[in-house]
C-alpha cells in the first residue's frame, strides 16, 4: 500500500474571477493561493517524511503549489502532464454565465462527452491510470511507501473515484475540494492501473 497525499492547488487568479480554467497553463496563484500553498506544505510535512516524492501537474498554479511542499520535503517537484486538469476546450476562460447549454448525445453518459471539444472524464481517467501504473513501478518496480500528488479539483475527484474502486462515471462532484486542501488515501496504485 502507498500513502497518497493529495493536494489541490491554491487559489488562482481565475478561481478568484470564477473562470473555467481547464488546461490553461499560465494561470498563477493569487497571494491567498501562495499562502494556501505554504499552509499545505506544513500539513504535508507533518504527514510524510523528508524525501517523499512530490508529483505535480505541469500547470503553473499546481507547480506554484508544489514548490513549497517539495522544498519542505527536500525534493524537487516532478511535473507530469497526466495530472493536468480536464481539458475544457472552447469553454476555457469563460465565466459561468457565458456558457451555452450543450445537450449530451443520446445514449452517451455525460462523463464520456468531450464538452467544449475538450476531454471527457473517461479521458482524464485514462491519463490517471497511466500515471498510477508508472507510480506502481516507480521504485525499482515497486510502489513508493508514500507520494504527494498536487493537482486540480476535477482531476482529483476522478482520481479519488479510481482509488476508491469506482469508475470515472461515479465521481463525487458533491465533494468540495477547497484550494490548498490536503487529503490522504491508502491505495495500491497497481490495482487501480
Amino acid at each position: 500500500m502507498t500513502l497518497l497525499v493529495l493536494v489541490r492547488h491554491g487559489q488562482s487568479t481565475w478561481n478568484l474571477e470564477h473562470r473555467l480554467q481547464g488546461q490553461r497553463m499560465d494561470v498563477p496563484l493569487t497571494p491567498l493561493g501562495r499562502r494556501q500553498a505554504d499552509q499545505a506544505a506544513r500539513r504535508v510535512k507533518a504527514l510524510v517524511p523528508p524525501a517523499t516524492p512530490v508529483y505535480s501537474s505541469d500547470q503553473d498554479r499546481a507547480l506554484q503549489t508544489a514548490a513549497p511542499i517539495a522544498a519542505a520535503l527536500t525534493v524537487q517537484p516532478r511535473p507530469d502532464p497526466r495530472l493536468r486538469e480536464q481539458d475544457l476546450g472552447r469553454m476555457e476562460g469563460l465565466l459561468p454565465e457565458q456558457l451555452t447549454p450543450e445537450p449530451a448525445p443520446e445514449g452517451v453518459d455525460i462523463a464520456d462527452v468531450r464538452w467544449g471539444g475538450g476531454e471527457s472524464l473517461a479521458d482524464v481517467a485514462a491519463r490517471l491510470r497511466s500515471f498510477l501504473s508508472d507510480l506502481a513501478a516507480a521504485e525499482d518496480g515497486r510502489s513508493p511507501a508514500r507520494a504527494v500528488i498536487v493537482s486540480h479539483g476535477d482531476t482529483l475527484r476522478v482520481l479519488l473515484a479510481l482509488l476508491d474502486g469506482r469508475t470515472h462515471r461515479e465521481c463525487n462532484f458533491d465533494l468540495v475540494l477547497g484550494n490548498g486542501e490536503v487529503i490522504t488515501r491508502d491505495a495500491d496504485p497497481a490495482q487501480v492501473a
